[in-house]
Order: C-alpha cells, then sequence, then structure tokens
C-alpha cells in the first residue's frame, strides 16, 4: 500500500503562485507514474498534471500548460506542482494520485491508471 498527502493548497490572489507537494509513504516504489488531479465545485474530477518516476517524462493538461510545473525528488518520494499566473477557475480540490506500475505516457491522464489517491488539498483563486 502507498499513502498519499498533499499540502501547499490555500487562497491566493487571481496571478498569484502556489506549490502543491504530495509525500507518498508506505510501500517503497521507484518507478510507476505520479500525477495531479483536480475537482470544481459541480464538476467532474479532472487530470492537471502527471510525471514518470523512472525519467521525469511529463504530460500536462492544456489549460495549465506553461503555467503549472510538475516535478518529483524520488529520494524524498515527494511530487511537486508550482502553480503560477493562478486564474479563479483553477479554484478546485487538487488530489495527488500514483500508481507503481510502468503506465504508457498516453494513459497518464486517465483516473483509472493510478491505484492510490490522496485526500485532496484545496485550492482557492479569488479574482
Amino acid at each position: 500500500q502507498v499513502q498519499l498527502v498533499e499540502s501547499g493548497g490555500g487562497l491566493v490572489q487571481a496571478g498569484g503562485s502556489l506549490r502543491l507537494s504530495c509525500a507518498a509513504s508506505g510501500r517503497t516504489f521507484s518507478g510507476g507514474v505520479m500525477g495531479w488531479f483536480r475537482q470544481a465545485p459541480g464538476k467532474e474530477r479532472e487530470f492537471v498534471a502527471g510525471i514518470r518516476r523512472s525519467d521525469g517524462g511529463t504530460a500536462y493538461a492544456e489549460s495549465v500548460k506553461g503555467r503549472f510545473a510538475i516535478s518529483r525528488d524520488n529520494g524524498k518520494n515527494t511530487v511537486y506542482l508550482q502553480m503560477n499566473a493562478l486564474k479563479p477557475e483553477d479554484t478546485a480540490v487538487y488530489y495527488c494520485a500514483a500508481t507503481t506500475r510502468p503506465i504508457i505516457m498516453g494513459l497518464v491522464p486517465r483516473q483509472s491508471a493510478y491505484d492510490y489517491w490522496g485526500q485532496g488539498t484545496q485550492v482557492t483563486v479569488s479574482s
């Protein structure tokens, strides 16, 4: 089992920045993928960004490309999401997800590809 704990959410004004962290514990794994998803009120959960632990390959949703950056520190079993130029429409609960399986990059945006999920952290962007 892998436990995921997110941190770093909060309230920020439009145009501001936040950095989310997701620390993994439990089963040790070196491969697989970690990702970020978000769910806004009244909307379905959607993919934000993902990173392959082995080679750092990344994938982003079109809505966040050029503004968000995902990175990982395998030694700390932690993945980060740097969010810049935040917009009110980025307001959501952000969830960290992980799989220990080596999935292809094309599956990274799919929720069904992930086996473990965190509890989520709230990000609120005021206008």
